[in-house]
């Protein structure tokens, strides 16, 4: 009795082995493969998903790579051509000028939008009542405006003669500028609009994130002594890094893809120094040539390939984290 007493683990150790190799042999018995419960109810919520995709995304963008093999004609039989339309397109200085202006207007537009949400973001966080719900609708009215009724606003604003712009610099006796007939001057002018227009939903996006970001954190942040930036710096915007990358991914596909504005602005000009890739496009697809068809598809396609390839750049640099649990 006091030999078991003095020395009681080896017992123990043997139990605790006995049901390691019980779960062994369960765990061998299992077929590789198989699924549980859980997984097959997740695999059957996912199968709707799955299968609108199939329906409206796979299956027509495997049928635009085939059908961009053909010169498509409407009054005529489709012609088997092989990849020519690619080597066209790919030819073509005026898509990769699209794909350049594309380009500009992200660089005009994305930034600007990102540091004016960050900031009115920022504000509306420490506002309480009924300034902040004024504010909030007041930054997303523009939003409910569309691009066509944005455009012909701003055209307006923009005329040399009785416009709003060179009204007001009249006032400090600038001459009247001709925005939207100068080349260096035209693409700024639609940026504008673009982030007049955007600028709302944004902001509201980067408000969500940072009221999901625990007080805790600026609560310790304080006790510690940190003030306003080094809490921006060390908490807000480490912490917003998931709502960053959505709106970097987000805004540069839709910017690069702006279409309204440039068509009813400028028509692509003045010496198609705003003509957007999706313009382009519609420009090669009124084209009065057979193969007008085919080279807008594969303009579309290519152009597809070039936005896969930014998000991709983008999720390459830009790593998503883990969500905080508040």
């Amino acid at each position: 009795m006091s030999a078991i007493q003095a020395n009681p683990q080896p017992a123990v150790f043997e139990e605790e082995a006995a049901l390691i190799g019980a779960d062994a042999a369960r765990a061998k018995r299992r077929r590789p493969g198989r699924l549980n419960r859980s997984n097959r109810a997740a695999y059957l919520m996912l199968a709707p998903m799955v299968v609108l995709l199939g329906i409206f995304v796979w299956y027509p963008l495997a049928n635009s790579i085939y059908l961009s093999t053909f010169e498509i004609s409407f009054y005529q039989d489709p012609v088997f051509v092989g990849f020519q339309f690619y080597e066209y397109v790919l030819t073509a200085p005026k898509f990769w000028n699209s794909i350049w202006v594309g380009f500009c207007l992200v660089l005009l537009v994305v930034p600007a939008q990102l540091v004016i949400a960050f900031l009115v973001a920022s504000l509306l966080r420490v506002l309480n009542g009924r300034l902040a719900g004024f504010l909030k609708t007041t930054i997303y009215v523009p939003t409910v405006v569309s691009f066509v009724v944005a455009s012909i606003i701003f055209v307006f604003i923009y005329r040399e003669r009785g416009g709003l712009l060179n009204g007001v610099l009249g006032w400090f006796g600038i001459d009247p500028i001709a925005v939207l007939s100068n080349p260096d001057l035209a693409l700024g002018g639609i940026a504008v609009p673009a982030l007049w227009i955007g600028v709302g939903v944004t902001t509201l996006i980067m408000l969500a994130g940072m009221l999901d970001i625990p007080d805790s954190y600026y609560e310790a942040a304080e006790l510690e002594g940190a003030g306003y930036l080094q809490k921006t710096r060390y908490i807000t915007l480490p912490l917003l890094k998931n709502v960053w990358l959505f709106l970097l991914v987000t805004l540069v596909t839709a910017t690069i893809q702006q279409f309204e504005l440039p068509l009813v602005m400028t028509f692509g000009g003045p010496y198609e120094s705003t003509t957007t890739p999706n313009l382009y496009i519609f420009n090669q697809f009124k084209d009065p040539t057979p193969y007008a068809t085919s080279f807008s598809l594969t303009a579309a396609l290519l152009l597809f390939v070039v936005l896969g390839t930014i998000s991709a750049l983008i999720f390459r640099f830009v790593k998503s984290d883990k969500a905080i649990d508040g």
